[in-house]
């Protein structure tokens, strides 16, 4: 398998710190973070509560912005948009069907009315719901509704896929079936993939790389590359050993830094 440190990053985040003031008083979220992810990489993120996660998103996102160091950007000049954003809610409009949802983010491309539905069902057939087009969100589960949020973030063919615990609320079937899913979309679409989760299993078992933050304000503490094969089974002794090595590092990292993680 070649190094992922071999191929250009299409994320480079040097010295970003990012804080707020509250009544006074002035919170530091993030401190002196450096990380790098290459083209076509699949990269967790893994942090209790709280580290700065989701923050991390949201600055790549331009949503929120930092107070120190730097991010660049530099996705395939093929790509339309450079990022879309998948979040833990499926956040889908409740009073617009599954196609017409799916076509929210196009609205804007400047591309015709046709072109947008053709797109949109592209993308409901690539994550396996083109036959629920019709549907409205309140007609689907919990697993349907969070494929017709990732159609919509594939459907404005974005270089690189932010997920912000995607899965987290779904029961564990469901989970699974969704996290294999990724898997197929990922190998098919070769798109980068920033994916933040509490679970380190489920970052193991997905990822090219296991990122984890620690500490207040987070920072990088760990960094350990899956070199697992693909297909990976679930349940592995060797992705179980991994998980349980990133496991004991964070937990005796936590325990000096008196930090508590959901593990």
């Amino acid at each position: 398998m070649e190094a992922v440190s071999a191929q250009a990053p299409v994320i480079s985040i040097r010295g970003l710190g990012l804080s707020f003031e509250q009544d006074g008083r002035r919170t530091e979220v993030l401190r002196g973070l450096d990380l790098d992810i290459a083209g076509g990489e699949f990269v967790a993120i893994v942090g209790s509560s709280g580290v700065g996660k989701s923050t991390l998103l949201r600055v790549l996102m331009g949503l929120a912005k930092p107070t120190s160091g730097s991010v660049e950007i530099h996705p395939d000049a093929a790509a339309e948009r450079a990022l879309a954003m998948v979040f833990q809610d499926a956040r889908l409009l409740p009073w617009r069907r599954v196609l017409s949802n799916v076509c929210l983010g196009l609205e804007k491309t400047g591309a015709t009315r046709a072109r947008r539905r053709e797109r949109a069902l592209k993308a409901l057939n690539l994550v396996g719901l083109r036959e629920l087009a019709g549907r409205w969100p309140h007609q689907l589960s919990g697993g349907q509704r969070q494929r017709v949020a990732l159609a919509r973030a594939l459907a404005v063919e974005p270089a690189i896929l932010l997920m912000d615990e995607p899965f987290s609320a779904l029961d564990v079937a469901t989970r699974e079936n969704l996290q294999d899913e990724l898997i197929r979309i990922r190998a098919e679409t070769g798109k980068t993939i920033l994916f933040v989760t509490h679970d380190i299993d489920e970052a193991v078992y997905l990822a090219d790389r296991v990122v984890a933050l620690g500490g207040k304000p987070g920072e990088v503490r760990a960094v350990r590359v899956i070199d697992a094969p693909r297909p990976r089974k679930r349940g592995a002794w060797a992705l179980a050993e991994i998980s349980q090595a990133i496991k004991a590092g964070i937990t005796a990292e936590a325990a000096a830094a008196r930090e508590d993680w959901v593990i």
